[in-house]
């Protein structure tokens, strides 16, 4: 669970031992904590705690400190007691994606983040008892890195038939009616459903806003019918220890796993006809273009979570096969090339300055994602590339001919001992317990 205050944390806990414990129950009462300025005081902090972009109002954390934030948690209190609180619209950011696209991001105002975190502390104990082992998207205690390997666990079960189906725009489609009535099985206090409508409202009539606080937890909510009939293909086909369907999910990211034994390759199309079936109930539309089945085993590739998976040769052994997974070699060079752009924008600044407010927190950012798997020789050419980007941006800002130096003299005492440049490369270890979590 999320690390909160002991007094908001206790009430998170007795939340949840009582949801994982009678699963048919539904929750009554709830509202009278979101409103508790102790839960709105916590909401407050790990919205603080992101450092997120001011909303629609341009009103900033540094701005709400300056002010005071007890006067605006007390203003939220009292407006949702009274049940007059109206969100305000959020402010929409374009994000550019692969091909040319966008992703469209709502940022809510930090008065309505402080309002989702505390929704959010009260519902997702609720919803985390009932939530499927193969989903693992903004969920606490779970990472991408948990599900990649169990994606790779998988493959070398052998489980070589990949389905891999491509949502489009997932959260723009999700159905308030549908999100609304799937909350309700599991909470019958009208206020607390009242405050849900509202908010999602606040986005349009259909969607979850990407950016916002509490949009993770629901887009779960959302598919989670869809997990548990995966979890029911994994139960129903197993026979002993020997897999015939393993599925991972990382919000809208889905991959379900097939035997590729010929008495087990049927299952395959079963599977994919039922899930087919469960996210037409959900009105979601699949982008057929980027949906397949892949034979693994005949060599064929697929992409999860920004890597690339692909079973080869071993290097070690002969005649041996072995999963292979590195990051795709687009996200390297879209990562290298945004980098740059950033760099060039702070000429003016000490090279001192931009590695360690510019480069470092992106370059740390990535590699700590991207140090997974088979990722060596990726993050060899990452780090060549920022070294060589940092020696260059310092010789441009006193070139040569003015008396500066050329980029290939700057010593590795200068860029690693002096400007501090991030120099941690290394490929995580891989742990056999991990890699058997369920």
């Amino acid at each position: 669970m999320t690390t909160t205050s002991v007094g908001v944390q206790e009430l998170r806990t007795r939340i949840g031992e009582k949801a994982k414990a009678e699963p048919q129950h539904r929750f009554w009462g709830l509202y009278t904590h979101v409103w508790k300025l102790d839960v709105l005081r916590e909401a407050y902090r790990l919205a603080k705690q992101n450092h997120g972009a001011p909303g629609v109002d341009g009103v900033t954390f540094e701005q709400v400190e300056r002010e005071g934030v007890e006067p605006l948690l007390e203003s939220l209190s009292r407006e949702l007691r009274e049940k007059s609180y109206a969100p305000l619209p959020c402010r929409q950011v374009d994000i550019p994606k692969e091909g040319g696209k966008v992703r469209g991001l709502k940022i809510p105002a930090i008065r309505d983040r402080v309002v989702q975190g505390a929704v959010r502390l009260i519902l997702e104990p609720i919803f985390e008892a009932d939530f499927q082992p193969g989903s693992f998207g903004y969920r606490p205690g779970r990472s991408a890195h948990d599900a990649l390997d169990r994606v790779r666990v998988g493959l070398c079960k052998r489980l070589h038939q990949v389905i891999d189906l491509d949502l489009k725009s997932y959260f723009d489609t999700i159905r308030h009616d549908l999100l609304l009535a799937k909350i309700a099985r599991r909470v019958r206090d009208d206020d607390v459903l009242w405050l849900c409508k509202r908010i999602l409202k606040a986005s349009g009539k259909r969607g979850l806003p990407q950016g916002s606080v509490i949009g993770p937890l629901w887009a779960n909510v959302f598919l989670d019918d869809v997990d548990r009939m995966l979890e029911r293909a994994q139960s129903t086909t197993q026979q002993g220890s020997y897999e015939v369907v393993r599925y991972t999910r990382f919000a809208d990211d889905l991959v379900v796993l097939v035997s590729s034994h010929p008495s087990a390759s049927h299952w395959a199309s079963k599977v994919e006809q039922r899930l087919r079936e469960e996210l037409g109930k959900l009105d979601l539309t699949i982008n057929e273009e980027k949906s397949r089945i892949v034979d693994f085993g005949a060599g064929e590739s697929f992409d999860f979570l920004g890597y690339t998976f692909r079973w080869m040769d071993s290097e070690k052994t002969p005649g041996k096969k072995v999963v292979f997974a590195r990051p795709r070699k687009k996200k390297r060079t879209e990562f290298l090339r945004a980098l740059t752009a950033t760099m060039w924008k702070c000429l003016h600044w000490p090279v001192v300055k931009v590695v360690q407010r510019i480069v470092n927190p992106r370059v740390r950012g990535w590699v700590n994602y991207f140090r997974w798997g088979n990722a060596s020789r990726d993050l060899q050419f990452v780090q060549w590339q920022v070294d060589q980007k940092v020696r260059r941006f310092a010789s441009r800002q006193r070139p040569k001919r003015r008396g500066g130096r050329t980029w290939t003299t700057w010593s590795a005492e200068e860029i690693y001992g002096v400007w501090k440049l991030f120099h941690d490369y290394r490929v995580l270890p891989r742990s056999e317990p991990r890699l058997q979590r369920a």
